[in-house]
């Protein structure tokens, strides 16, 4: 009668956790974040690091090569997020000054120097044989160029974090077609990015360990920009990019900064 009086039990504690299962599925499910929460999440990641007006910065590149080899660059970079134009231009070392890269139109172009010639290059094209991007530079366009799914609420370290996944659209150069994202609950912004092939396979993976806070007067609210990229290689494994941004000014610009004209100029 024990034997049968445990099972009965067992069997009645097994139907009442049956029987609560679609409301806990429920529970999980509401949690989740829809297409359209997932598309005002990356909009927002966009927004916050969107100035209305210029940006200017110095960045230090840093990268190392899985043989043990190194080097390390400096470079000013300039914005003008109204009409999506950007540029980067480098300073240090001396065999590399005056090489930059210039955005208009959606179009990518590089200017060598040495040979006073300017050639296309595609989103995918690593800035100056490093592990970085244009977009590492530049601001945030996630909901104009991907569409978003949601995949889960996880820990990062001693972080809540949304995990985002995003497919570019048809037809748009970008420098990853798929870019998973870990976006701070508390704060909102990107701690991790990791950016993959059509194929699923991994291509690289970025850590953001720290946003400083600006406040734009063009935009009359704050922009939020990263102070730190820490850029890992996945096929390549054991190189890594180090990209520090220093000097952040959101002050206007000269007016026609964004040709190959001034450019040029800065190379004589």
């Amino acid at each position: 009668m024990k034997s049968i009086s445990s099972r009965m039990i067992k069997s009645r504690a097994l139907l009442i956790v049956v029987a609560a299962a679609p409301a806990l599925l429920h529970t999980v499910s509401a949690l989740a974040l829809t297409d359209k929460e997932t598309m005002d999440l990356a909009a927002l990641v966009d927004d916050r690091q969107r100035n209305s007006g210029d940006y200017a910065s110095t960045v230090f590149i840093d990268q190392k090569d899985k043989d043990g080899s190194s080097k390390a660059f400096e470079a000013r970079v300039f914005r003008r997020d109204a009409d999506d134009k950007w540029m980067i231009l480098f300073t240090k070392p001396k065999a590399e000054s005056g090489k930059g890269y210039l955005r208009v139109e959606k179009n990518l172009f590089l200017y060598e120097p040495a040979v006073g010639k300017w050639e296309r290059q595609t989103e995918r094209a690593s800035i100056a044989g490093t592990g970085s991007r244009r977009d590492d530079f530049d601001k945030s366009t996630f909901a104009t160029e991907y569409e978003g799914k949601f995949i889960a609420d996880e820990p990062l370290g001693k972080f809540k974090v949304h995990h985002i996944k995003m497919t570019a659209k048809a037809g748009v150069d970008v420098s990853a077609p798929i870019v998973d994202l870990w976006i701070d609950q508390g704060t909102k912004n990107v701690l991790k990015r990791q950016d993959s092939a059509h194929s699923g396979k991994t291509l690289r993976t970025s850590y953001y360990p720290a946003w400083e806070k600006m406040f734009s007067k063009s935009k009359g609210a704050d922009v939020y920009v990263p102070k730190e990229i820490r850029v890992f290689d996945e096929v390549e494994k054991g190189s890594s990019t180090t990209v520090v941004l220093r000097d952040v000014k959101l002050d206007p610009l000269e007016a026609n900064m964004f040709t190959k004209a001034w450019l040029e100029k800065q190379s004589r």
